[in-house]
């Protein structure tokens, strides 16, 4: 894309503004670029000079983005007749797991740690609105999807562009249970979480209502703490401050808590910041050992990153989805061992 003849990179949406083609002039929105953003440092087109109107092909009325200029129309599930009466009926998630995260960064290696030790398991991935709002802006998901590690992705609220799209998380819930007939369930924003660096001001408190969701619906929720001993910011250190603030104040159920195997004066640390905010009084808390989840990555030739930091530059973050992951499989199996 050129802008003021410098080339940039610029994505477009098709659902949103339709095809582009070389040559063809647009309207752009710059905002990510001027503040020098990390995650979304794009142009995005907002608007092809060349064509006069997009008319929507997809069926269904609801709408997302609703009362902007960039509002879709889309179909959901909840407004299919074959399956209203899935919703009315609904009583319980029956036991049905759901693993429920902060960044978008643990999918991939909670995903690919169940599926390389359980490959018959069937995973939904529900992409909340805490983030990136288009799924197509993932590749990650793209390369879930591409080698079967993940069945089907679920965009709920504002989100967009999932195999199914959902009102809300409690019918995202039942999509994924009910109608897709999953045997797990991972729920993150999509790229980009919103931080300030204050207690409460980040999208990722989203975690607390939805795991109180998921046992108000009698289902299993597992609570993934993001954990790091690489980031530089101290409130990162160990137990991250998110992690600590949402399972500390902000949740009123009891969840599960899947903490790595680490060095001894690493795991030390993250046990004190755990007894520190009495979280071992208040959920269930596993000890468990995901180092394998190289071997995983390997075996899925995937590579991920979290903050731009790759496997052998924050481990103990990736080991902890390892141990989450190795953890689902166990429940899977009927095999439990509490710390």
């Amino acid at each position: 894309m050129e802008v003021e003849k410098k080339f940039y990179k610029a994505i477009n949406y098709i659902d949103i503004t339709g095809n582009i083609m070389i040559g063809d002039v647009v309207v752009l929105n710059t905002t990510a670029i001027d503040l020098d953003l990390g995650t979304g440092g794009y142009h995005f087109i907002v608007y092809n000079m060349k064509l006069k109107k997009k008319e929507s092909k997809k069926d269904g009325h609801i709408i997302k983005l609703r009362y902007t200029p960039l509002q879709i129309k889309c179909k959901t599930v909840e407004e299919e007749e074959g399956y209203k009466k899935v919703f009315e009926t609904f009583s319980s998630l029956d036991n049905f797991i759901v693993v429920v995260g902060t960044l978008h960064s643990m999918l991939a290696p909670i995903a690919c740690m169940i599926k390389w030790l359980k490959p018959d398991v069937k995973i939904s991935y529900i992409m909340t609105d805490g983030g990136a709002l288009p799924i197509q802006f993932s590749n990650t998901v793209r390369e879930l999807k591409s080698k079967c590690i993940i069945s089907n992705t679920i965009t709920i609220g504002h989100s967009f562009g999932g195999d199914y799209e959902c009102i809300n998380i409690y019918t995202g819930l039942i999509t994924s249970k009910s109608i897709l007939k999953s045997d797990v369930a991972i729920i993150t924003m999509g790229p980009g979480i919103v931080g300030t660096g204050t207690k409460y001001g980040f999208s990722g408190t989203e975690q607390a209502y939805i795991i109180d969701v998921v046992n108000k619906f009698k289902g299993i929720s597992f609570a993934v703490p993001r954990i790091s001993f690489s980031d530089s910011r101290l409130r990162h250190r160990g137990v991250s401050h998110h992690t600590l603030t949402v399972l500390s104040e902000l949740m009123y159920s009891r969840t599960n808590i899947v903490l790595p195997i680490l060095e001894k004066e690493k795991l030390k640390y993250i046990i004190n910041q755990i007894k520190k905010y009495k979280i071992d009084k208040k959920h269930n808390i596993f000890l468990e050992d995901g180092r394998d989840i190289k071997k995983a990555f390997e075996f899925y030739n995937i590579d991920v990153t979290t903050m731009g930091r790759h496997f052998y530059e924050d481990k103990e973050y990736f080991y902890t989805l390892g141990a989450v992951g190795k953890k689902i499989v166990r429940y899977l199996n009927n095999n439990f061992t509490k710390i």
